[in-house]
């Protein structure tokens, strides 16, 4: 678990199907990230298990629960994944849209490169659609650079793509 002055930041469960259920099916998540196909609770179950849960047992790292430290509240997720198109880890986020705006999303993406920069890792990625300026605005305070473009599997339309050398 990572603390920060006002989030937890850690390991999601089983139990957190219900928010992944909302999360994944925000207007705000489907147009910036993308239609995961989660319509139900076992929809959402499948998906913890399958994605972030695969992820911590495959490369110890993934995509991680944020919460409000006072009430334990779920307000998003950021974390570390390693995709198989990218030669270094890249930075995922999603925040429930009232939860945005607050400086929550720079406080918990801030804490997870200090927890890589701990665990040696020298470089992070980040990709991004390049109409999301929120986006783009968060990874350039965050210290990432605009390094390219680059066209995920199975999509046609290149997106940007951010470095940050760790050390």
């Amino acid at each position: 678990m990572i603390v920060t002055k006002r989030l937890c930041i850690e390991a999601l469960t089983t139990k957190d199907a219900a928010f992944i259920l909302n999360l994944l099916n925000q207007d705000s998540f489907i147009t910036n990230i993308g239609d995961r196909g989660v319509r139900c609770m076992a929809d959402a179950v499948d998906y913890i298990k399958m994605g972030p849960q695969a992820s911590y047992r495959k490369r110890g790292l993934g995509l991680w629960k944020v919460t409000l430290f006072n009430s334990h509240q779920a307000i998003g997720l950021a974390g570390l994944l390693q995709r198989d198109y990218l030669p270094a880890p890249d930075l995922g986020y999603a925040l429930l849209p009232e939860f945005t705006g607050r400086g929550f999303a720079f406080e918990a993406n801030q804490a997870v490169l200090n927890w890589a920069r701990e665990q040696s890792y020298s470089e992070v990625l980040a990709i991004c659609n390049p109409s999301n300026s929120a986006s783009h605005g968060l990874l350039l305070k965050l210290g990432f650079v605009v390094d390219g473009k680059v066209v995920p599997p199975g999509e046609t339309q290149p997106i940007n793509r951010y470095y940050l050398a760790l050390k």
